[in-house]
C-alpha cells in the first residue's frame, strides 16, 4: 500500500483554520439551513409584562388562522414535562431554586416569557398569528435591581425564596478578615457595578424538533454549545424518558458566548409540539428575542474593602455581592456567581485574608448565566480595580503595587485559601516586565503630565490576571464539593483506518474555536500522519461518544488530553504489533515520527499506515490481540489549569466631549503551550473586543416596569471594528503540569482582562481630578459629567 511520509511537527505552526473556508463563503450548514420533510414553523406569544398574573389565554381565532396548524399554552405542556432543571447549584449552601417551564403557566416573571407557541405552515404565517392570540394579564408589581429585591417589603417572586434570595453563599474567614482589615494602616472602600451584558452570538438560537410515534424516539437538531449535556438534562428531568430516546445534533454554530451551553424553554416546547402535530417543528429566535430572552451576562453590585500596608502589601480583602440572576435559575447560574467568580477574586496575589459573600438573587429580569469568561472577568475586575484604588490612595505605582504582591514562582502549585484548587503554576513578573516594556511605561507619566498642559487628558491602564480553565476534576466540581450535577470529564475516540486515515470524534464542540484544526495537528504529531489525513468529528450525540462540550476554554486542556491520551493508547497497540511484525521484543521497539523500529536498527521500520492495514485484515495478530486502531479515552483532569498575563491599554479622553479613545492595546498572555498562534492570537482578539466593549459601550438596562430599554442593536451598542485599537501581542510561556501537552487554554482570557485594563485607563486619566472609581460603560455622557462635577461645571481639566 501507499505511505505517507510523517510530517514536520505541526503543534505550534500558526496555520489557517481548515473550517474557514465552508464557513465564510457560505457552505456551512447551520440549524436555520437545515430543511426536513414535511417542517412546520413555531413562533412563540411572549409576555409584555415584567410580572404579571395570566387570567385567560384565548387561542381560537389564531387558531382559526389559515395556515396554523396548532397553539399550544403552557398548561398543556405541563401535564407532560417537567421544569427545566438547574444543574449547578451553589455548592454547600441552601439553594431556592426555581427554574422555568418550557411556556408560562399561571404567571410571568419577565418581559419575553414564553406564554402561547403557534405552529404554522411557514414562519411568517406563525408570526403573524402571535397577534391574534389574546392573553388577559393582571399585571403584579416588578423589581429589576439586585439589592433591591432583598428589602423587606419588597414583591416576591417565588414562594419558596424569602426576600427573593436563592442562595447566600461565602468562601474564606470571616473574622480573620474583619481584623486584618481593621488593623490595617490603609483602607480602600468601594462599591462597583459591573454592569448586564447581552452575549449577541452572530447566529442567534434555534432548534428543530422531530418525533419518530412508531419507536417513541426524538431528534432535535440544536445550535449548541453541549448536545451530550442537553440530550441528559431534557430526557432525565424534563421528559422523563431514556437517555437513548433522543437524539441531538449540533451543525455548524454561529458563536456562542456561553449562551448556547443550557437547556432553554424552546428546546422543551418544540419538541412538545413535535410529538403533537406529528411533524418536524422549527423555531429559529428573532434579534429581538435574542436580545431579551436568551441569557444574558454579569450584573453584579459589589462592594469592596482592600486593606493593606503602607509600603504596598495588601493584607486583607472583603468583598459582598449581589449577583441578578433574573427571574428563574438558569442551567449553572448559581455556580458561576460562587465557584467561578467568589474563589478567583485573590487574583494572582498572596492576599493573607480573603473573604467573600455572594447573594444570588432573583429579579423580574432575563435569566443571567454564563457569559464569556463566567464569573472569572468579574472576579478580575473586583481585584484588579481594587489593586489601582489601593496604589492611587498610597500615591504608589501601581505596576510596583501589583509585584510587591504577585504569587512567586516556586510557591506553586498556590493554594489561595479561598477553596479554589491550587493554581497549577505561573510566573507573573515576566508578563508584566513584557508588556510594560511594550507600552513604553517608563516615559508613560511624563507623557501624562505634558499631555494635561495641552489640555488632553491620557490615562494608562494595567490589569494582571488569572483565570481558571478546564474546570474539574468531577470530585471537586461535583454535587458533593461544589454543586455541578455531574461530571465534568471529556471524551475522544480515535480511528486508524486500513488505509492510514485518521478520525477523531470528540465530546468538545467548537463554535469558532477552531478544534477541526488544532486538533488534527495535535494528532498529526502524536500520531506520525499528515495533517490532512485527520478528520475531526463532533456534534452528535448518536455517533460521539459522551462528552461535556466546549465552554470554559476547556477544549485543549480537557478535550485535547482525551485525544492526546487515545492516541497514546493507539501508539501502545501500534509497538505491541510492530514487535509482532519486526518478530522483535516490545520493549526493543520505539515509535516515532509515525514509524516503528527496532531501537538501533531503524531502516527495518513499520509505518502507522502498515500497522493499520495490518491490525485492520487481521491476517497475523499476536496472541489476544483484537483487530483494529481503534481506541476511546474519558478524561477527567486531576486540577484545573490557570492562565495568565498582563494587559495594558492607553485612552485618550475628549474634555470637551467625555468620549474615550482607545490608542493602544498590549496583551503578554501566557496560555501555556500553544497549539496554533494563529487561533490563539484570534481567540485574544476576539476576547479582548468584547472585554473592551463592556468597558466603552455595552449595557443592557431596564426601566422600573421591567422594560428591556436595549432590546435591539439600535439600543445595544456593540462595537464597529473602527472602535476598537490594533491589538498588540505577545507571549510567555509556562507549562501547565496539569496535562501532557502542557496546554491552558485561551478563549476567556482576553474577556477576562480587557474590561479592567479599560477601567483602569479611564480612571487613570482622571485621577488628578479627584476620581478613584467609575462604574462602566464609559459612555461620553458619563465620562462629561465626571469631568464637570469634578471642575465646578467648567470642564477645565488641567
Amino acid at each position: 500500500m501507499t505511505t505517507a511520509e510523517a510530517p514536520g511537527k505541526m503543534v505550534g505552526k500558526a496555520i489557517k483554520r481548515r473550517e474557514d473556508p465552508r464557513l465564510i463563503t457560505g457552505q456551512g450548514n447551520y440549524l436555520d439551513d437545515i430543511k426536513l420533510p414535511g417542517m412546520l414553523y413555531a413562533a412563540i406569544v411572549r409576555s409584555p409584562y415584567g410580572h404579571a398574573r395570566i387570567k385567560n389565554i384565548n387561542v381560537a381565532a389564531a387558531q382559526a388562522h389559515p395556515g396554523v396548524v396548532a397553539v399550544i399554552t403552557g398548561a398543556e405542556i405541563a401535564k407532560e414535562q417537567n421544569p427545566l432543571p438547574c444543574a449547578w447549584a451553589a455548592g454547600g449552601v441552601q439553594n431556592n431554586v426555581n427554574t422555568p417551564r418550557a411556556l408560562a403557566v399561571d404567571v410571568v416573571r419577565y418581559v419575553g416569557e414564553g406564554v402561547a407557541l403557534v405552529v404554522a405552515e411557514d414562519r411568517y404565517v406563525a408570526h403573524d398569528a402571535l397577534d391574534l392570540v389574546e392573553v388577559d394579564y393582571e399585571p403584579l408589581d416588578v423589581v429589576v435591581d439586585a439589592e433591591a429585591a432583598t428589602k423587606a417589603g419588597t414583591v416576591q417572586l417565588h414562594e419558596n425564596a424569602p426576600n427573593n434570595v436563592v442562595m447566600h453563599w461565602t468562601c474564606g474567614a470571616e473574622q480573620p478578615t474583619a481584623q486584618a482589615i481593621e488593623q490595617a494602616e490603609v483602607v480602600v472602600k468601594q462599591r462597583i457595578l459591573n454592569q448586564r451584558l447581552i452575549p449577541t452570538p452572530m447566529e442567534t438560537r434555534g432548534y428543530i424538533s422531530r418525533y419518530d410515534s412508531a419507536t417513541g424516539e426524538y431528534t432535535i437538531w440544536m445550535s449548541s454549545q453541549a448536545p451530550h449535556v442537553h440530550r441528559l438534562l431534557l430526557t432525565a428531568f424534563v421528559l422523563g424518558i431514556p437517555e437513548n430516546k433522543m437524539r441531538c445534533i449540533a451543525p455548524d454554530i454561529g458563536g456562542g458566548f456561553g449562551a448556547k451551553i443550557f437547556v432553554y424553554p424552546e428546546m422543551a416546547s418544540t419538541l412538545y409540539a413535535a410529538k403533537v402535530v406529528g411533524h418536524p417543528v422549527k423555531w429559529v429566535e428573532t434579534r429581538r428575542e435574542s436580545c431579551a430572552v436568551t441569557t444574558h451576562g454579569r450584573d453584579h453590585i459589589t462592594d469592596l474593602e482592600i486593606a493593606g500596608t503602607k509600603d504596598g502589601k495588601i493584607t486583607g480583602l472583603r468583598v459582598h455581592t449581589y449577583a441578578n440572576l433574573g427571574a428563574y435559575c438558569s442551567t449553572i447560574a448559581p455556580g458561576v456567581a460562587t465557584t467561578l467568580y467568589g474563589r478567583m477574586v485573590a487574583g494572582v496575589y498572596k492576599i493573607p485574608h480573603v473573604f467573600v459573600e455572594v447573594d444570588g438573587v432573583y429579579t423580574n429580569t432575563s435569566m443571567v448565566d454564563a457569559y464569556r469568561g463566567a464569573g472569572r472577568p468579574e472576579a478580575a475586575y473586583v481585584i484588579e480595580r481594587a489593586v489601582d484604588m489601593f496604589a492611587q490612595k498610597l500615591g504608589m505605582d501601581p505596576a510596583e503595587v501589583r509585584r510587591r504582591n504577585f504569587i512567586q514562582p516556586d510557591e506553586f502549585p498556590y493554594d489561595t485559601g479561598i477553596g479554589m484548587l491550587p493554581y497549577d503554576s505561573g510566573n507573573y513578573e515576566p508578563a508584566l516586565d513584557k508588556a510594560l516594556a511594550m507600552a513604553g511605561y517608563k516615559n508613560f507619566a511624563q507623557e501624562q503630565a505634558d499631555a494635561r498642559k495641552e489640555g488632553r487628558l491620557l490615562g494608562l491602564g494595567i490589569c494582571t490576571y488569572v483565570e481558571v480553565c478546564g474546570v474539574a476534576p468531577s470530585k471537586w466540581i461535583g454535587l458533593a464539593g461544589q454543586g455541578w450535577g455531574a461530571g465534568l470529564w471529556e471524551s475522544a475516540n480515535v480511528k486508524v483506518h486500513l488505509t492510514g486515515k485518521v478520525v477523531v470524534t470528540t465530546g468538545s464542540m467548537p463554535h469558532g474555536q477552531g478544534h477541526e484544526t488544532s486538533f488534527a495537528q495535535l494528532v498529526s504529531d502524536e500520531l506520525g500522519v499528515p495533517y490532512e489525513d485527520v478528520i475531526v468529528e463532533y456534534g452528535d450525540t448518536q455517533g460521539t461518544p459522551f462528552g461535556y462540550g466546549t465552554y470554559g476554554s476547556r477544549s485543549a486542556a480537557v478535550g485535547g488530553t482525551a485525544i492526546f491520551k487515545s492516541v497514546s493508547k493507539i501508539k501502545d497497540k501500534a509497538r505491541k504489533l510492530a514487535a509482532h511484525m519486526l518478530e522483535a521484543a516490545e520493549e526493543d521497539i520505539i515509535f516515532e515520527n509515525g514509524k516503528a523500529s527496532v531501537r538501533g536498527a531503524p531502516d527495518s521500520a513499520k509505518t502507522i499506515q502498515d500497522i493499520a492495514l495490518q491490525a485492520h485484515v487481521a491476517y497475523d495478530l499476536p496472541a489476544g490481540m483484537e483487530p483494529y486502531l481503534d481506541e476511546t479515552t474519558y478524561y477527567d483532569p486531576p486540577n484545573c489549569t490557570f492562565p495568565f498575563g498582563t494587559h495594558v491599554c492607553l485612552v485618550e479622553i475628549d474634555a470637551d466631549t467625555g468620549k474615550v479613545t482607545p490608542l493602544r492595546y498590549i496583551a503578554v498572555d501566557d496560555v501555556g503551550k500553544v497549539i496554533n498562534p494563529l487561533i490563539v492570537d484570534g481567540q485574544l482578539h476576539g476576547g479582548i473586543a468584547q472585554g473592551m466593549a463592556q468597558a466603552l459601550y455595552e449595557a443592557a438596562v431596564y426601566d422600573d416596569n421591567g422594560q428591556l430599554l436595549t432590546g435591539s442593536l439600535m439600543d445595544y451598542a456593540i462595537p464597529r471594528a473602527d472602535m476598537v485599537p490594533h491589538y498588540e501581542l505577545d507571549r510567555t510561556e509556562t507549562p501547565s503540569p496539569v496535562n501532557p501537552m502542557g496546554v491552558k487554554g485561551a478563549g476567556e482570557a482576553g474577556t477576562i482582562a480587557a474590561a479592567a485594563t479599560v477601567s483602569n485607563a479611564v480612571v487613570n486619566a482622571l485621577q488628578h481630578l479627584g476620581i478613584q472609581h467609575l462604574d462602566m460603560p464609559y459612555t461620553s455622557e458619563k465620562v462629561w459629567r465626571a469631568i464637570h462635577e469634578r471642575n465646578g461645571g467648567n470642564g477645565h481639566v488641567s
